[in-house]
């Protein structure tokens, strides 16, 4: 009976704790498809016209047969659509100042609200020959189709596609397609009003996830292993009805002989192990929701015995982190290149004192996004092609860097990982639901229990 009644109690305590995470609202599947179409119907008509007269195209042509999608395809389809079906042929063609996108599928059905369709199999049976009707209609100087040499998310024309497209086109047309890639990445990297207003909800979801495993209701210390943590994450996700779209990541750094991995970090993860007292644990964490991602990397400190507080060492390389963060986001300057970014970043944090190490990446419709690169872990000089396309304004990036300090009480270099989103736009690069700015405690002091 005893033994019955110390259950019932560590029950009633732990309901009582996990009742304090208070995750914002997840829509029904219903909600989230109409707010997915209004999105799209808005980034049309209200936003794909300047990024197409930026880059001076008329016709961008998306083209995909069933589950063999071009990413990009992916990004214009209705909610409810959760592939091509048969052959799916998008036409966006720029109608002119005032007239706005004139958006077409060339298929046995309407495409959502955005595209109607606009071929009858039954008057012409070649969908090839329709869509070689439209373009003559419209007579566009620049048809644009999506394939690009060094940008893999805009390369997702196929052979075949692209072979019977060019074939079916009169010849004065054929020598006007040319590629979509920076139409095709303007789409992609943009972030519209409408989707900000709803991003900082989405990273607020997967900041609470974090806070919730890194604290004391899911981790005991002697007990629980990092590989228990990420899965416990993955449950979590599945619990609040979301998805990932990367295995999550939970390692450890203690005052052992052992260093600091990045490739075994990156690649092969490490092997589980049990979290202890004294240990600082670093996690990288994303979810999927309403097709944005977020991608987050964030720090806790398992206390010792007697410890009321995070060592002050390592709030002094945590400290390190946070002020590499504030120099790279802002050097952030409309038109500069990833890897002008990247050098004055670093060029700045090391005559300051600081040993960073910076590879941030754009996110939005995916996690590893669209837009320029800005430093990979293994590329500090900067990025060929990639890190040399410009910022432009409205788009999100993952601020994903680190800085390394050594630690005289555990005689080794100690690493903080840190990675947050954030928009940049006309008023600098701003985080969309905040940044880390402290180590997480566990257990967390009774103030601290806000979470």
């Amino acid at each position: 009976m005893k033994k019955l009644l110390t259950l019932i109690l560590i029950l009633a305590i732990s309901t009582s704790a996990m009742a304090q995470i208070a995750y914002p609202q997840v829509l029904s599947m219903k909600d989230r498809a109409a707010t997915i179409d209004r999105l799209l119907d808005d980034k049309i008509q209200n936003y794909l016209p300047e990024i197409m007269r930026r880059e001076g195209i008329d016709m961008w042509v998306v083209m995909s047969r069933e589950y063999n999608e071009d990413p990009v395809i992916k990004t214009l389809l209705p909610a409810t659509w959760l592939a091509a079906r048969r052959r799916t042929v998008l036409i966006m063609f720029d109608q002119g100042e005032g007239k706005g996108i004139e958006s077409i599928a060339v298929a046995r059905y309407n495409v959502g609200s955005s595209f109607k369709s606009a071929w009858d199999k039954e008057k012409q049976p070649s969908q090839w020959a329709r869509v070689a009707e439209i373009v003559k209609e419209r007579n566009p100087q620049k048809i644009a189709v999506n394939k690009s040499k060094h940008f893999g998310l805009v390369d997702g024309v196929v052979a075949t596609d692209l072979e019977e497209f060019t074939a079916a086109l009169d010849k004065k047309f054929q020598s006007r397609v040319v590629s979509a890639e920076k139409v095709a990445l303007g789409w992609l990297e943009t972030r519209t009003a409408a989707e900000m207003a709803i991003y900082p909800h989405i990273a607020r979801l997967s900041h609470q996830i974090i806070q919730e495993a890194f604290s004391a209701e899911v981790i005991t210390p002697g007990v629980t292993t990092t590989q228990d943590v990420v899965w416990w994450m993955r449950e979590k996700i599945r619990e609040l009805k979301l998805i990932t779209w990367f295995q999550p990541s939970v390692d450890i750094q203690r005052p052992d002989p052992e260093k600091f991995d990045q490739l075994r970090t990156s690649s092969t993860r490490p092997e589980p192990g049990v979290i202890m007292p004294g240990d600082l644990l670093h996690c990288d964490f994303g979810i999927t929701y309403l097709r944005l991602n977020t991608d987050q990397q964030q720090h806790a400190y398992i206390l010792r015995p007697g410890e009321t507080d995070v060592p002050q060492y390592l709030k002094d390389a945590f400290e390190n982190g946070n002020r590499v963060q504030d120099i790279f986001t802002g050097n952030f300057k409309e038109g500069r290149t990833g890897n002008e970014v990247l050098r004055l970043s670093r060029e700045q944090a090391i005559a300051e004192g600081l040993k960073p190490s910076i590879y941030t990446h754009p996110i939005g419709y995916h996690g590893h996004a669209a837009g320029t690169t800005l430093g990979m872990w293994d590329s500090q000089g900067g990025v060929p092609v990639k890190g040399d396309y410009p910022l432009h304004l409205n788009t999100a990036y993952s601020i994903e860097l680190s800085a390394t300090t050594f630690i005289k009480e555990w005689d080794k270099e100690v690493r903080i990982m840190l990675e947050e989103e954030a928009f940049f736009d006309k008023t600098g690069t701003n985080y969309i639901d905040g940044r880390q700015d402290e180590i997480f405690m566990i257990p967390r002091r009774p103030a601290d229990k806000k979470d």
